[in-house]
């Protein structure tokens, strides 16, 4: 009998194993397909969740105050992010286009006349100087020949075009979908977010309320600071371009904004509008700008994204900054708001184990006996105080080193 129900456990425990084992296969299997199938929409749906959460206050505004419905206040929503995000893209792409097309009329013309030139500030440059002037008298001794060469060059990088293109449809696709999954974020999102809390409680515990909360304060703080100082730097640099003269102001601005999302990444589009106005010998301009850049438009990204970021979160601006570069680097332009809340999740993971264990991190080494006598703390226990006078009474003292205070 015993050997009976010994077998028959024996057998439960292997067919129970095996079931568990099965299971545990088909859920990888399925996570995995999983994966697969939404790869494509993972960072469209993480800019809908940045740009949903950021505004969802306004959303309320529309649904509790205003009282339209949901649907309504999320299709409001959805179009007005939309126009705020195709207009600028519509026109910086339409300027983008008309400035291509004069480019390569002008280049085309200045070969057909063997008239290709570069201004006197960029030939009489030191070192490569003379080699700019020996390229410029090739191509411009034969002009046909130059325009034969420039003719197979072109042929020979369409592939980098065709590269570039689907770039472009591929990034127009995905900013489509980010739009749709706005819709659903602004109408499901308080649903979608207790799931996921509801989830990650069961398998992490209560302690995740603070880590959402750490990650809800920390994404608002680096879009609002990130954002704010890219619009005001863009602003900034574009009164500056527009009295130095500079060329398509409006483009510059646009892109200005782009580049001054990166931390200290403005300086190198007003700097470079900047060198380009003194090569072409608008030197008074130039310089102009350079002193508008350094002067103004770099000092707001001094003030507004440190105020912004670190005295929302409470986090160091150096940990701010390495996670905007590090997700840059890591995931792409999305990065630069994954990063710090990766970060400002592992900072309030250490804090939490900080406070958990400080009796045993801050606890004191040492034991004063008197003015000149000290002894560990282990070794003090069963100590018998009752020798020291009055004066000397046994205190306990949070130093590392006796000596330090002899």
């Amino acid at each position: 009998m015993f050997f009976g129900l010994a077998a028959m456990i024996e057998s439960w425990t292997r067919e129970l194993v095996t079931q568990r084992l099965l299971a545990t296969t088909l859920l990888v299997v399925l996570l995995i397909l999983c994966f697969q199938v939404v790869q494509f929409f993972i960072v469209p749906a993480l800019w809908a969740a940045i740009l949903a959460y950021v505004t969802f206050p306004i959303y309320n505004f529309f649904h509790k105050k205003v009282k339209l419905s949901p649907d309504f206040s999320a299709g409001l929503m959805t179009v007005a992010i939309s126009l705020m995000i195709g207009i600028p893209l519509v026109i910086g792409l339409f300027i983008f286009q008309q400035e291509a097309v004069t480019l390569y009329g002008t280049l085309l013309r200045r070969l057909k006349a063997g008239y290709v030139d570069l201004p006197a500030s960029i030939k009489d440059m030191p070192v490569i100087g003379q080699q700019i002037k020996d390229i410029l008298w090739e191509i411009n001794k034969d002009p046909e020949a130059s325009m034969a060469a420039f003719k197979t060059w072109l042929q020979s990088h369409l592939y980098y075009g065709k590269v570039a293109l689907d770039v472009a449809l591929s990034s127009l696709a995905k900013l489509g979908m980010a739009l749709m999954t706005l819709f659903f974020f602004y109408r499901d999102g308080i649903s979608l977010v207790k799931q996921i809390r509801q989830a990650l409680r069961n398998i992490i515990g209560n302690r995740i309320d603070g880590y959402i909360d750490s990650v809800g304060t920390t994404t608002q703080a680096v879009v609002y600071g990130i954002g704010l100082t890219a619009l005001a730097q863009a602003l900034l640099a574009g009164i500056g371009y527009f009295f130095a003269g500079a060329p398509s102001p409006i483009l510059l601005t646009l892109i200005t904004f782009v580049v001054a999302l990166i931390p200290f990444g403005t300086p190198f589009a007003w700097g470079g509008v900047a060198l380009w106005l003194m090569s072409q010998g608008h030197t008074t301009e130039g310089i102009g700008l350079a002193l508008w850049g350094g002067l103004v438009i770099s000092w707001v990204d001094n003030l507004i994204r440190p105020i912004v970021i670190s005295g929302a979160t409470k986090i160091p601006f150096i940990i701010i900054f390495i996670g905007v570069l590090g997700g840059l680097t890591a995931f792409g332009f999305v990065g630069l708001f994954i990063g710090p809340v990766v970060l400002a999740i592992g900072l309030a993971v250490w804090r939490e184990w900080i406070a958990q264990h400080r009796s045993q991190i801050f606890a004191p080494r040492y034991m004063q006996l008197n003015e000149h006598q000290w002894v560990p703390v282990s070794n003090a226990t069963g100590l018998d105080p009752s020798p020291l006078n009055d004066n000397s009474a046994t205190s306990v003292t949070d130093v590392t080193d006796p000596k330090d205070d002899l």
